[in-house]
C-alpha cells in the first residue's frame, strides 16, 4: 500500500542549481498549525478526547504511538500469510487482512465509509490507512466504527505533526500496544497533538483554503496544457505528457515537483502555501 507523502527532494539540488527553493513534491500542508513555543501544562493525558472529538469515535478507541502504525499490524495475524494487491474493495472479499488507503496516494481515489463498512463485514480484519483525510472528514470510518477494523490516522500531512493515532476497539489496541516494536508517543506529541486537535478554527480554515487551493491549482494547470488525474485537497496529480521534461522546467524555476516511475507523465504538485509561492509557480506554468 503506498503511503508517499514526501516527495524525492533529494535529487532537487542538483537539478534546480542555486537559489532559494520551493519544495511542492510532497503530499503535505505547506501551510502547518503554529506550534507554540511553550506548551505550557497542556497535559499529556487528554490526546484521546481531544482525538475522539475531531475524528468522531469514542475517548477508548484512540491509541497515540511512536512510530508508524502500519508497522505493527501484521503482528495481528499468524506467521505464513500470503499477500496480493488487489483492486476495487469487493475483489477483497474474503480475506483474513484487507487494507485500504483512503484517499490513495497518489490518484486520490475515495471509498465512501458505507462501502468500507460493506467490505468489513466480508472480511476477516479491516485496516484503513486514513493518513491523507484529514482534509476529507466525510470520508472517515471513524464514527461508525465496525468491530473488525482499525483506522490509522497521521497528524504530520494536514498539521505537520509526527504523531500517529490508532483508532480500534480497545481489543485491537491492546494487542498493538503489547506487540513488539510497538513505542508510545512521548510526552511532547502528545502535549502538541492535543493542543492541535482542540484548535478546529485553525483546521477548519485549512480545509477550507486547500479545498480552494486545489481548484485554483487544476486551472493553473489546464491553462498550462497539462490534465488533471487526481489527487486530494494537499496535492494534485496531472497528465503532462512529458513528466521529465516538465518537472525539470519547473526546477529550473526553483520549483519542485514529484514524478513516479510507474507513469512517465504523471506530475504530482503539491499545493502553494504563501502568495510567493503561488506567483512563482504560476510564472513558471505559464512558462512550459
Amino acid at each position: 500500500m503506498p503511503r508517499d507523502q514526501g516527495g524525492d527532494i533529494g535529487r532537487a539540488p542538483a537539478a534546480t542549481g542555486a537559489g532559494a527553493l520551493i519544495d511542492l513534491s510532497g503530499a503535505v500542508n505547506r501551510r502547518p498549525w503554529p506550534v507554540p513555543d511553550d506548551t505550557g501544562n497542556a497535559p499529556t493525558d487528554r490526546l484521546a478526547e481531544a482525538a475522539a472529538r475531531w475524528f468522531g469515535c469514542l475517548p477508548s478507541q484512540v491509541l497515540a504511538v511512536g512510530s508508524p502504525a502500519m508497522r505493527l499490524i501484521p503482528r495481528l495475524l499468524p506467521a505464513g500469510q500470503q499477500v496480493a494487491r488487489r483492486g476495487p474493495t469487493e475483489d477483497m472479499a474474503g480475506a483474513d487482512l484487507a487494507v485500504v488507503t483512503n484517499p490513495t496516494n497518489p490518484e486520490g481515489r475515495e471509498w465512501p465509509p458505507e462501502a468500507l463498512a460493506h467490505l468489513a463485514r466480508r472480511v476477516g480484519l479491516l485496516v484503513v490507512d486514513e493518513s491523507l483525510a484529514d482534509a476529507r472528514p466525510d470520508l472517515s470510518l471513524a464514527p461508525a466504527l465496525p468491530p473488525n477494523a482499525i483506522v490509522l490516522r497521521s497528524l504530520r500531512p494536514l498539521w505537520g505533526l509526527r504523531l500517529c493515532i490508532v483508532l480500534a476497539q480497545h481489543a485491537h489496541l491492546a494487542r498493538l500496544s503489547e506487540a513488539p516494536g510497538f513505542r508510545p508517543a512521548d510526552a511532547r506529541a502528545l502535549r502538541l497533538g492535543t493542543l492541535a486537535l482542540a484548535d478546529r478554527t485553525w483546521a477548519e480554515d485549512a480545509i477550507l483554503y486547500h479545498a480552494e487551493a486545489a481548484l485554483r491549482l487544476d486551472r493553473l494547470a489546464i491553462r498550462a496544457g497539462w490534465r488533471p488525474v487526481g489527487g486530494t485537497h494537499l496535492f494534485r496529480l496531472y497528465d503532462t505528457g512529458d513528466a521529465a521534461a516538465a518537472q525539470e522546467r519547473l526546477a529550473r524555476a526553483h520549483v519542485w515537483t514529484r514524478r513516479f516511475p510507474s507513469s512517465s507523465t504523471w506530475l504530482r504538485l503539491g499545493i502553494p502555501g504563501s502568495h510567493a509561492e503561488w506567483d512563482r509557480l504560476s510564472d513558471a506554468l505559464r512558462k512550459t
